[in-house]
């Protein structure tokens, strides 16, 4: 083991553990783990969030043409700005969840299963994402470039489908905010 991988291989662990437990706690106890803001509106935060996966989504469809086209440094800016992107879209969706009612979903029929399956799904890939990407990136910018592709193989897919999953989750709730 490299001397840097006995510090970022268990902060990678740790964060992996420590930021799911933390949302999925926002999210069961919405009423325990509440925040009241009387001078700032944090209602638009969703359509924010919609943003954010959709640029990111775009972010990591651009790393894998710049990759595919061996343009590596333009590649891991693209890269390291997806992960920018999804690391403001947790701060943003935890101070939402902190300060937002949940709102539930209205839609009735064939689109509610639709809905739920979208939703979640998108949540435990999320889950998986983290990690993921984080390894990724620390691989990739080690110039441990066989451990990065063997990770990417299955970070692309994955984080592309929750960030582009996490947009249409907006689109059906949008209605309902």
């Amino acid at each position: 083991m490299k001397k840097q991988d006995s510090l970022f291989v268990p902060l990678i662990i740790s964060l992996s553990v420590i930021i799911p437990i933390a949302v999925a706690l926002l999210m069961l106890f919405p009423d325990v783990f509440h925040i009241e803001s009387t001078t700032i509106d944090f209602s638009s935060l969703p359509f924010f969030h919609a943003i954010l996966n959709g640029s990111t989504a775009v972010l990591l469809f651009t790393g894998f043409i710049l990759i595919k086209n061996k343009k590596a440094n333009l590649h891991k800016a693209a890269m390291l700005s997806a992960f920018v992107l999804s690391s403001v879209f947790l701060v943003s969706y935890v101070t939402s969840k902190l300060t937002n009612a949940p709102v539930p979903f209205g839609g009735e029929g064939v689109i509610r299963y639709v809905y739920f399956f979208i939703l979640i799904s998108h949540i435990l890939l999320s889950v998986l994402v983290l990690p993921l990407a984080m390894f990724s990136i620390y691989r990739g910018m080690t110039g441990e470039i066989t451990k990065h592709k063997s990770i990417v193989k299955y970070t692309f897919p994955i984080w592309m489908y929750v960030a582009i999953t996490g947009v249409l989750v907006y689109v059906f709730m949008s209605p309902y905010y």
